[in-house]
């Protein structure tokens, strides 16, 4: 383990899928936040060491960012990921009623904020996309990657989500790790398969943190200088 503190601001944090490995990582000190109540009381019971903020995630930055060493954004992909394009050529099929929302762009106003403005180090990930971003990300695995720091490449076939491999509730809590018979009595009324499906896999969320706080390691000639 990396004996190191960081402050860590988890954005859009969900279940916090991403989250559930870094304390192998590094010592750390985890302030999430998630604007739905059941689903943040689903993360305080997994993570209680944390803190867990109810609210917007933008508005929660604009008044903290400076608070943090590190901050982890994942914003909603629906608008981001490749099904667009399926209801576009629906919609040009003839099938009115199918809806098409354009990309929600705060995805790319907190990434140049990020870029510019913030002082420590920062991740943003989504869903792998069909349109030209603005921003051109690093792909790892199957997501787009925004970050001030190289990401390696990964390709653990544990992070690949298959639909038809994980359909259950039970597949998809064996799949992130994360407890069924937890999951299974949570008083929540959504769809609980598709808020696991959002996670980012603990494996990969391990991954990216290790190679965000990656010490430079020393060469001979370093030590002999």
């Amino acid at each position: 383990m990396i004996v190191v503190s960081k402050k860590i601001l988890n954005l859009y944090a969900g279940m916090g899928g991403n989250r559930k490995l870094w304390d192998e990582v590094m010592d750390i000190n985890v302030t999430a936040v998630e604007w739905n109540e059941k689903i943040a009381d689903i993360y305080r019971d997994f993570f209680p060491q944390d803190k867990v903020v109810t609210g917007d995630a933008i508005n929660y930055f604009e008044n903290n960012f400076h608070k943090f060493d590190f901050v982890w954004a994942s914003p909603p992909c629906k608008t981001h990921s490749r099904v667009v394009r399926f209801n576009v050529a629906r919609r040009y099929n003839g099938e009115d009623d199918i809806k098409v929302k354009l990309p929600d762009w705060k995805l790319f106003s907190l990434i140049n904020f990020l870029n510019t403005y913030f002082k420590g180090d920062w991740i943003v990930e989504n869903t792998y996309s069909d349109y030209k971003a603005p921003t051109e990300p690093q792909r790892i695995a199957r997501h787009n990657i925004w970050s001030n720091k190289t990401i390696q490449k990964f390709d653990d076939e544990r992070t690949f989500h298959n639909i038809e491999e994980h359909q259950s509730l039970e597949d998809l809590c064996f799949y992130h790790n994360f407890d069924y018979e937890r999951i299974k009595d949570w008083d929540y009324k959504g769809d609980k398969k598709q808020i696991l499906r959002n996670c980012v896999h603990p494996e990969l969320g391990k991954h990216i943190l290790e190679c965000a706080f990656k010490k430079k390691q020393l060469s001979l000639e370093d030590i002999n200088d």
